[in-house]
């Protein structure tokens, strides 16, 4: 677990929580003294039945209109 002073939590605090929010623990400290604990919070497993649901909403994805895109996008002699 790192430490991060509370000056470092004022003046960057939105890189602070960007690491917790990766999975990173971190200590805060004032005078060099431990006082408080960042860490994520607990996420929750989504349902099969949500996640169903959300698959039958994406479009339909067409490997060889894509393969076609990309070749006429760029130069296959490269």
């Amino acid at each position: 677990m790192s430490d991060v002073s509370i000056r470092d939590l004022r003046n960057r605090g939105g890189e602070v929580i960007d690491r917790v929010e990766r999975g990173e623990r971190l200590t805060v400290t004032r005078d060099g003294r431990q006082v408080a604990e960042l860490r994520p919070l607990e996420r929750h497993p989504v349902k099969a039945g949500v996640l169903i649901e959300r698959w039958s909403r994406l479009p339909r994805f067409d490997p060889d209109g894509l393969r076609q895109d990309i070749d006429q996008a760029i130069d296959s002699r490269l």
